[in-house]
């Protein structure tokens, strides 16, 4: 039986308001890079690849930092991971508005926005949940939050539109810096008393012990390897769908609609998937998700293409854009439990960014190459087959562990 983190004395909506609305703002401000990728391209005279590495960046570093953001954030708490986040995060935007050659762009958004992203969304969020809430409320939790984003993303997207019609790209850039440092005051809500005073929780595993125990348990590889898959489809989706649509000769406007319709169906998507996580087996749950994600696509790419026919495609592949993640994260806290939530979720989300690091270059390269996203659509196919069978033998029940010793007086 494991001890229990931190003493539970937030309240339940003060975890929920508060890190909705920091997952909220960092992700919605994310979701409408793609936005971005005409305009910057265009004004500096790069390659669609050029944009998309530095992208691809962003998503490996926010993979690579997650992973030592939620070992700090299981050490110390969330507080001062968010702080150092949202000032990254901050640093990244006008990083980007400033930046003169593919290098300097790659660094700021691709390196320390990712980087920010890994101290101010969900590993981070969740490690929080996981210790405050009750695990019989965990998944549902977990759902509202990523609905919260999924609201953000909503939110977002059309008022980033609005900011590059009216300031022009670099100005945008600039104001949405300024805006992501509301995550400063909102973090002041999630400061844990176990953590506060560099008190360290009691934990029955060292940090070795407890990544060697995930590693070496088949259900966490197949998460991870399922991850990978989610990365792919949302990254390359998120970056290259708008610039396909207009490639098909849409109006841009149909692309700023489509991604926001994502981020509203996403708000129910991701929270009816945290409910039927509480209810169903979270495997079958994840299994659901992917194969009706490789059906969407496919009937996507073979219908003809119209504002109707994308609306249509964005208001389902919302509503199983994030649902993956609270049955994810439940599964991992439920089979180890919670004193390492935010680590061992930075390493399967690891794997996402992997995966997103992937669907986000190839999308570029490949349409560099070849003057379509044809072959990248089909993976993307093929691979929600593959994490939907690779899921459903995932085992959920909690680890059987060898009780401590204890230590001689």
């Amino acid at each position: 039986m494991q001890t229990p983190a931190s003493p539970r004395s937030i309240s339940t909506m003060q975890v929920l308001v508060c890190g909705a609305l920091i997952v909220g703002l960092s992700l919605g401000i994310r979701h409408g890079f793609g936005l971005w990728l005409q305009p910057v391209t265009q004004a500096q005279g790069w390659s669609r690849e050029t944009f998309a590495f530095a992208a691809a960046i962003q998503n490996l570093a926010w993979g690579f930092f997650g992973i030592f953001a939620g070992m700090i954030a299981d050490r110390f708490g969330a507080f001062a991971v968010l702080i150092g986040g949202a000032v990254l995060y901050a640093l990244g935007l006008g990083g980007m508005a400033m930046s003169t050659s593919p290098l300097l762009f790659a660094l700021t958004a691709g390196v320390l926005i990712g980087a920010a992203q890994a101290g101010t969304t969900y590993a981070i969020i969740y490690g929080v949940i996981g210790r405050q809430l009750d695990p019989s409320r965990r998944a549902w939790a977990m759902g509202i939050s990523a609905a919260a984003g999924s609201f953000g993303q909503f939110l977002m997207v059309p008022v980033e539109g609005m900011l590059i019609s009216g300031l022009g790209w670099q100005q945008a850039l600039v104001v949405l810096a300024l805006m992501v440092l509301l995550i400063v005051p909102l973090a002041f809500g999630l400061r844990e008393p176990g953590f506060r005073g560099g008190a360290a929780p009691v934990r029955d595993q060292t940090i070795l012990q407890a990544l060697g125990e995930a590693f070496r348990y088949p259900s966490f590889q197949l998460l991870m390897a399922g991850y990978f898959v989610c990365g792919f489809q949302l990254a390359f989706i998120g970056i290259h769908m708008p610039s396909y649509i207009k490639d098909k000769g849409l109006s841009p406007q149909v692309a700023s609609y489509a991604l926001a319709i994502i981020g509203l169906a996403n708000v129910f998507g991701t929270y009816f998937a945290g409910v039927a996580a509480q209810k169903i087996a979270k495997p079958k749950v994840l299994a659901f998700i992917y194969f009706a994600r490789a059906a969407a696509i496919a009937l996507f790419i073979w219908a003809p293409l119209s504002p109707a026919s994308v609306y249509l495609f964005s208001a389902v592949m919302g509503m199983l854009w994030l649902s993956t993640v609270p049955p994810t994260n439940a599964v991992i806290a439920q089979i180890f439990g919670v004193a390492h939530l935010s680590m061992l979720g930075g390493f399967v989300f690891m794997s996402h960014q992997v995966g997103s690091f992937m669907g986000v270059w190839l999308g570029g390269l490949l349409y560099d190459r070849t003057g379509s996203y044809d072959i990248v659509w089909y993976l993307a196919i093929a691979l929600g087959v593959f994490a939907a069978l690779v899921n459903l033998p995932v085992r959920e029940g909690a680890i059987a562990r060898r009780p401590a010793v204890p230590r001689a007086a």
